[in-house]
């Protein structure tokens, strides 16, 4: 409600001018009333009304000199003057210092309701043209002092003790949802926590550009302030704590303003390596930021996991599948590459995998989830973290239904490896890890529980295969040896002559041959 005082020296008119019109339901509240002029500027000043209905002639003061002197206080009342013919004079005179509303005594009803909503009319547009005003305001010198911060305006532009920016030293921050899931409550937002901490706004800014969440700390008691903050929260976060839903990122303090640039690039880096963090990890330091030199790695480096990681599934090696998916993020650590590009190479590693085991073991119904809920999974993640618990989870589903738990003796746990694999590039050299072994002493062990090498299992394996492929007059010779594992045509043929006296030619046409038409 606005606050409205009556100032009128005639009782009767003071009485009737309460009373005239519905007060209320033009949104406004009697505050007082006063009989002269002294009365009235007291009133003013005490009850801070929103309008003031004042009588032109009253003793003691005018309303004239009420108006004038009503231009010092700390704030604005409107003003509807009341005159009678003789008093014209003096409502021109108002007029002038600002006075748009005058009504002639007696006063009509209609004319002062409609005077009274066009007031208010005035105060509520000044008002929000006053919360614009202010929040333009805030917002421009939000730009400045981001402008500071990223570098983009050179400080000596701005009176710095106007802007409250004058400081021994200065530390960049930033925070945003720890993931998808989290709700930045009230309760718990950092900044106002921090505002509290430091109990006014002089050694803290809090600015939001573009959707992000920055503050600005100033003066080495505030930045002691914020550590002792983390040291306070840090270990953990528990559960309801200002740093379980955030993740916060600040930079390295500078002792000039000139600096901030640097401490802002440090929580930009971070930003873009908040990715790797560990599993509740809520804060990253610029300690943390690694060395330029150390980022070498690179995409095409990650190329082998998929033949890796599907040996290890096949081979039932929990161990060295583990262990690899350790190695493989701590290895994409070290590449300085946009996340979006390392997420399409997880995607594309896990597709390979999927696409190995599904072809080697097609007669299963391998639970993967198809390739649209693959690639959701991965790039709906924030952290890395998060990915590599996805691979783990999945593989452990396809390592249970591929079934053959691992057995005592070793060498049927390889059979088994050769059998489902033989088109493959195989070597003993590059089995022997997924088993835990060397390729010398696996050899050897081959040998001694199955009665040949391992390269003769192998071929015989081959050959076996092709015999069957060979029946089929589907397939060309040459088709044959690349689904078996032989890349040379010539060498399969000397291999199948070797197991079988004859080519495969041959084999086919006796085979044809004894077949009744």
């Amino acid at each position: 409600m606005l606050k409205v005082l009556i100032a009128d020296d005639e009782e009767v008119v003071l009485k009737g001018l309460k009373h005239i019109i519905d007060w209320e339901a033009l949104g406004f509240t009697i505050c007082g009333e006063a009989e002269n002029g002294n009365d009235t500027l007291q009133k003013m000043k005490l009850l801070k009304p929103d309008l003031v209905l004042l009588d032109i002639r009253m003793p003691h003061l005018t309303g004239l000199e009420i108006i004038e002197m009503s231009k010092s206080f700390s704030y604005h009342s409107e003003f509807i003057i009341l005159s009678g013919y003789s008093d014209f004079s003096y409502a021109q005179a108002a007029v002038k210092l600002g006075v748009n509303n005058y009504l002639l005594k007696p006063v009509d009803e209609d004319e002062l309701k409609k005077a009274v909503i066009d007031v208010r009319h005035s105060i509520e547009k000044d008002r929000q043209t006053q919360t614009i005003y202010e929040k333009y305001k805030a917002t421009a010198k939000d730009t400045i002092i981001f402008n500071f911060i990223s570098g983009k305006e050179e400080a000596f532009s701005y009176d710095l003790n106007d802007l409250n920016l004058l400081s021994d030293q200065y530390m960049v921050l930033t925070y945003e949802k720890y993931n998808q899931t989290s709700v930045l409550e009230d309760n718990w937002d950092f900044a106002e926590l921090l505002r509290v901490g430091n109990q006014n706004q002089t050694r803290f800014n809090h600015i939001t550009i573009n959707h992000q969440e920055i503050i600005l700390l100033k003066g080495k008691t505030s930045i002691e302030k914020f550590y002792h903050l983390l040291k306070h929260y840090q270990s953990g976060p528990e559960k309801g704590s200002p740093l379980d839903s955030i993740f916060l990122a600040y930079g390295r303090p500078v002792d000039y303003i000139a600096e901030l640039k640097v401490s802002y690039t440090d929580v930009c880096r971070l930003l873009h390596r908040r990715f790797f963090c560990h599993e509740n990890q809520h804060v990253l330091s610029y300690i943390n930021l690694p060395d330029q030199n150390m980022l070498t790695a690179k995409l095409e480096d990650f190329d082998e996991y998929p033949s890796i990681l599907s040996g290890y599934i096949q081979s039932h090696n929990r161990s060295m599948l583990a262990e690899t998916l350790c190695k493989l993020e701590h290895s994409l650590f070290f590449c300085n590459t946009d996340i979006s590009h390392i997420k399409r190479a997880l995607i594309d590693i896990f597709l390979q995998v999927k696409q190995k085991i599904s072809h080697i073991y097609y007669t299963m119904s391998i639970p993967f989830p198809d390739n649209a809920g693959i690639i959701e999974a991965i790039t709906t993640k924030n952290y890395l973290f998060e990915i590599i618990q996805f691979f783990s989870e999945q593989f452990e589903l396809c390592t249970q239904t591929i079934g053959h738990p691992k057995s005592e003796d070793i060498i049927e746990d390889v059979i088994y490896y050769i059998n489902h694999n033989f088109s493959e590039n195989l070597k003993l050299e590059s089995i022997a890890p997924l088993f835990g072994y060397n390729s010398s002493y696996l050899g050897k062990v081959f040998s001694q529980k199955t009665g040949e090498n391992f390269n003769s299992y192998l071929d015989r394996i081959r050959i076996d295969q092709a015999k069957k492929f060979l029946i089929d007059d589907e397939l060309k010779v040459y088709e044959i040896a690349e689904r078996i594992g032989y890349k040379n045509p010539d060498y399969f043929h000397k291999k199948f002559k070797k197991y079988t006296n004859t080519t495969p030619a041959e084999f086919r046409k006796n085979i044809k041959q004894q077949i009744p038409t």
